[in-house]
């Protein structure tokens, strides 16, 4: 099937602008023919439409963006008439946050806090509804003049009660990296505290325009945040104050138990500092000690594609067999 193109027409929304990319989907800006309405079409690619794992995760995004109906959640739109896959969409008009820091390198401590508390709000709505987004990042945020901010892409989201779906690509069953829970790392699916560590790192990142676990790849990255703490938010830039970095720092917390037990808490801190105990962390003493990484990472790494190998074997003997 050929590639949907600006300027065509898909059933009945006119396509007229290629907005975003991705290695599975394109996003285009519409109008709705029937209601002049403006829209948004997430389109896979033809080459990987017909993959019956990323067809049922495709059909699970869909699913999930018509159940959720919230101003600061990207929604989804029922379309019965399609004659092909696609997500017909809400318009989300402005940047996404990854372009915002791009731009200014770290955010003002009083906006990173309130764009940080309206991601909370999203998140409490999601959570309530059993979705947990398991990919948050910049990337996955736009943000307004006035920063109201749209979560976009359930893409590898999860629903309570739902089957799990397993996929041949790292990164679209665990999420990005530098935002990715120490229990997904351990291969676990995670909750909604692993979305509240995602948003530590960004709240980290948005005050001191780092991440707290870089790493030369995306193994030292995601070792990193199980051995080793980051450099403490207050050591980067000194306004940043005791109270704020704890909040951080719960939030960040290797066990999922220890973190905050969902978005309303989180959101609750940031918005009454003044009542935050900031408590004697080892990890704003020991910070500077780290344990080999190299050697480690890659033992995690390879580990890691065990399920590729077996995969890429598994498709060789079909193929071929």
């Amino acid at each position: 099937m050929p590639s949907v193109q600006p300027g065509s027409q898909l059933d009945h929304y006119a396509i007229e602008e290629l907005v975003a990319r991705s290695n599975t989907a394109s996003i285009f800006r519409g109008t709705d023919l029937r209601t002049g309405r403006e829209i948004a079409l997430k389109i896979p690619h033809p080459e990987v439409e017909g993959d019956l794992l990323f067809y049922q995760r495709f059909l699970r995004e869909q699913e999930i963006g018509e159940k959720l109906d919230h101003p600061a959640v990207v929604r989804a739109f029922k379309d019965d008439q399609r004659t092909r896959v696609y997500i017909v969409m809400e318009l989300a008009e402005g940047q996404l946050l990854r372009q915002v820091l791009n731009e200014q390198g770290k955010l003002p401590v009083e906006r990173a806090v309130r764009i940080a508390v309206a991601i909370c709000e999203a998140l409490e709505y999601i959570h309530s509804l059993g979705v947990v987004h398991r990919d948050l990042k910049p990337e996955n945020i736009i943000i307004d003049d006035e920063d109201r901010i749209k979560l976009i892409d359930f893409g590898i989201a999860s629903q309570v009660g739902a089957r799990r779906l397993t996929f041949g690509k790292l990164s679209q069953v665990m999420g990005t990296a530098d935002y990715i829970s120490p229990e997904q790392v351990k291969g676990k699916r995670g909750d909604g505290r692993s979305d509240i560590y995602a948003l530590g790192v960004m709240l980290y990142e948005m005050m001191t325009g780092k991440t707290p676990f870089p790493g030369k790849n995306p193994f030292v990255s995601m070792h990193n945040r199980l051995v080793n703490n980051p450099v403490p938010p207050r050591e980067i830039d000194a306004g940043i104050t005791p109270e704020l970095q704890e909040i951080i720092y719960r939030a960040l917390e290797r066990d999922p138990k220890n973190r905050y037990a969902n978005a309303r808490e989180f959101a609750d801190d940031l918005l009454h500092q003044d009542r935050v105990r900031v408590a004697d962390r080892s990890e704003l003493r020991n910070w500077r000690r780290e344990s080999p990484s190299s050697r480690t990472a890659l033992i995690y790494g390879m580990v890691a594609m065990i399920p590729l190998v077996i995969l890429g074997l598994l498709l060789f003997v079909a193929r071929h067999g």
